[in-house]
């Protein structure tokens, strides 16, 4: 009889986990996100040019996380049984043509067609390029991830620095310019479809080994219903930074529009170094190990920074997105463990759940905001990561990798 015992499947197609794919898609994945994070880093330029409230300017990113995430489930799904590799270039096509509108929008209601036209893009690009890093891993797939999750990272914290370096002293218009940035992932993100493409045909005909679930269905439910709190927990605070920091650093100490995004791209940029600790620390100690500490381990930070002064909250915040950063790619690799052979619609349920948490966050925390204080905001959500507490209620599905 033939040796069935396998414990841990290299995907057939890359014996070796692919580094220039995983680059070109991280590096795609920077370009996404730094176009996506200059519509955070212009709020106090589009709230002056058009008199927004906090409420309105949560409504832009309820719009533009909304329709990623609403999509990129539907869209993971789909993809799982019908590969679509050059849907991709398309996809960066739709952030394109919002960016263009962006630095022409004329009113509040172009503002929000430009951001639901970018949240289009995303909800292709994120699922689809989740696939493809867990394609290209070779098995190291917390690894993979994290170099995925990284290059997004990055490019959300240049948004705010080329905003404060380009846009800020120029005007609106000078968004056009980074429609560049949109071209050239186009071109690199041609190149990924070639080789997913590559990869479909060369995996058609060989036989599919049956997938085997670590555990009955129900117990897959709570724990992925565990797994979306604590995204939830992350996001929802996450917010309360990308959307508001800039706000918050203006009135509570009175710095310029520029000083503040200089902290904001401080903070953003904590987060991308902190990303690319989580998935290669999951695949060697656990990845629920990396959940516990990422969440539950952030708490005394997030509930010391309101009452930091401007120095220590530079700090704070600084340490706070190292920390909570490292949590996503061990969260979404243990997700796609739990349910495997569903790597889209995985990716797409929880990139998709965490852009609409931190789409409700910024709307709720606005609203918020607007009928108390900026400083409640970040009072109240200090205490989300406790949270975290709930890492102790999901099952132990991983196995020491072989040595």
């Amino acid at each position: 009889m033939t040796d069935r015992i396998d414990p841990a499947p290299v995907p057939k197609a890359v014996p070796k986990t692919a580094f220039s794919i995983l680059g070109a898609i991280s590096v795609s994945h920077l370009l996404n996100d730094m176009i996506q994070s200059l519509i955070l880093a212009i709020y106090p330029i589009l709230r002056g040019e058009f008199n927004l409230s906090f409420a309105q300017i949560g409504l832009i990113t309820l719009t533009y996380q909304m329709t990623a995430s609403m999509l990129q489930p539907l869209i993971g799904l789909y993809t799982d049984k019908h590969p679509k590799p050059y849907s991709l270039p398309i996809g960066m096509g739709f952030t394109l043509s919002g960016l263009l509108l962006l630095s022409v929008a004329g009113s509040f209601g172009m503002v929000l067609l430009a951001a639901a036209l970018v949240g289009t893009g995303s909800s292709v690009f994120h699922p689809e390029s989740s696939r493809v890093a867990r394609m290209a891993s070779g098995g190291r797939h917390g690894l993979a991830q994290s170099l995925f999750q990284v290059g997004g990272n990055f490019g959300s914290s240049l948004g705010p620095l080329l905003a404060a370096a380009v846009i800020a002293p120029y005007g609106q218009g000078n968004i056009a310019w980074f429609s560049l940035a949109a071209l050239l992932a186009i071109v690199v993100l041609l190149q990924v479809s070639k080789w997913y493409g590559q990869q479909n045909r060369q995996s058609k005909g060989k036989s599919v080994a049956s997938v085997v679930r670590p555990l009955p269905r129900n117990k897959v439910v709570f724990s992925i219903s565990i797994l979306l709190i604590l995204i939830f927990s992350k996001y929802f605070y996450l917010a309360s930074i990308s959307s508001y920091y800039t706000f918050y650093l203006i009135h509570k100490f009175g710095v310029s529009v520029q000083n503040a995004q200089l902290h904001l791209f401080a903070f953003l940029f904590a987060v991308a170094a902190g990303t690319i600790i989580g998935g290669p620390l999951g695949d060697k100690i656990g990845r629920k190990y990396v959940i516990w500490g990422s969440i539950l381990g952030v708490a005394p930070f997030t509930l010391a920074l309101p009452y930091a002064s401007l120095y220590w909250t530079g700090i704070l915040t600084v340490i706070i997105g190292i920390i909570l950063a490292s949590a996503f790619s061990a969260i979404l690799v243990y997700a796609q463990e739990l349910i495997p052979g569903k790597v889209g619609m995985v990716s797409g349920l929880f990139f998709g759940f965490s852009f609409g948490m931190g789409g409700l966050g910024a709307a709720v925390l606005g609203y918020v905001a607007d009928q108390t204080s900026i400083e409640l905001v970040y009072q109240i959500c200090a205490f989300l990561p406790l949270l975290g507490i709930l890492t102790a209620l999901l099952p132990n599905i991983e196995h020491k990798p072989a040595h």
